[in-house]
Formats: C-alpha cells, sequence, structure tokens
C-alpha cells in the first residue's frame, strides 16, 4: 500500500483495472484474478522489493561450488532474498516500484525464476506460499477497489518514510499512517 501511495498514478491505473474487470459495486473473486495482470503486477513488484522474510537460513545438502567459493555439505548458510530480489543485474532500477516489469512477463515467485525468490526455491519454499497465493491478490485488490486512500496532511508534503527495518520480518521502521473513506 505504500508503494501505490507513493505513486498515485500506479494507483489509479489498479483502481481502474477493477472497475473495468469487476464493475464498481462488485467484491473481487479469486475468479477475478486472472483477468487483472495489473494487480497481479502489482504483488509481484511488491514482493520483489519487500520481502517479508529476507533472510533465510539453509543448510547445504552436498558440497557445492558457487562463484569460486566451496561450500561444504551441512555449512549452514543464509540466502540474502532481499540483495537477490534487487539484484541490478536482473532488474533494471532495481530499487524502483514499477510493477510494468512483470506484464506480459511469465516470471513467477514459485522458485523456478531465480532473480525473483520472495518465497525461497527448492523443497524448502515458505510454507504460506498456498495460502499467500491466494490472500494477497483478493486483500490488495479489495483495499484498493472498496476504499479512497490519502495520506494524512502532515504527510502529503514530506511522504512516506519508507526507511525498512529488519527483524524476523521486514517492515517499515515507521509505521504507514493512512487514512481510508469506503467507497
Amino acid at each position: 500500500m505504500a508503494d501505490l501511495l507513493q505513486n498515485p498514478q500506479l494507483m489509479r491505473k489498479i483502481k481502474e483495472e477493477l472497475t473495468s474487470v469487476i464493475g464498481t459495486n462488485a467484491q473481487i473473486q479469486e475468479s477475478d484474478i486472472s483477468r487483472l495482470p495489473y494487480l497481479q503486477a502489482v504483488v509481484k513488484e511488491t514482493l520483489r522489493l519487500r520481502a517479508v522474510a529476507p533472510l533465510v537460513p539453509r543448510r547445504a545438502e552436498a558440497t557445492i561450488e558457487v562463484h569460486g567459493y566451496t561450500i561444504p555439505k551441512g555449512t549452514n548458510v543464509i540466502l540474502n532474498l532481499w540483495a537477490i530480489n534487487r539484484d541490478a543485474k536482473a532488474w533494471n532500477e532495481p530499487d524502483k516500484f514499477v510493477p510494468e516489469r512483470f506484464i506480459g512477463s511469465d516470471i513467477n515467485y514459485l522458485g523456478q525464476d531465480f532473480e525473483f525468490v520472495p518465497f525461497g526455491v527448492g523443497r524448502r519454499i515458505c510454507l504460506g506460499l498456498p495460502l499467500a497465493q491466494k490472500v494477497m491478490y483478493l486483500v490488495l485488490g479489495t483495499l484498493v477497489h472498496q476504499f479512497e486512500w490519502s495520506l494524512p496532511e502532515e504527510l502529503k508534503e514530506s511522504g512516506i518514510d519508507m526507511t525498512e527495518k529488519c527483524g524476523m520480518v521486514l517492515c517499515l521502521a515507521n509505521p504507514l499512517k493512512v487514512m481510508a473513506k469506503k467507497i
């Protein structure tokens, strides 16, 4: 939501898509998601920039070599998903919120595209993925479609502080404060 509020033209674009696909009074349904490519792109871009768990612990199951370094079997390894999802070799303007990068792209977050791994990869991919896959689109789509969002007066000039704080999960250092008006 913070990224959409920082980019009103993108918020407008997602609202227009929702209105054109599901109408003005209807609620978004799971069956609508496949017809909402911009909503899908916004969710993917949010996951790319704002991975919930930016550091993921793993154990090497075999001795392997990565970029000239030997990692012995049994070694504890920390995957930096935050850095992988922002790799300048894989993404043009990696720190910028650009949902359009996913329009017409078949890159997904299921663990096959190693430049985009917000849920991890392999046998230890996040157990919450199936639930998140359904809920993310429905929640964001409903919030955008049924409410008009605005920043409080004190944030309209300064904007949202997008400083991140890393603990068990990644979140904004200062909680997002917005106003919602039911449409």
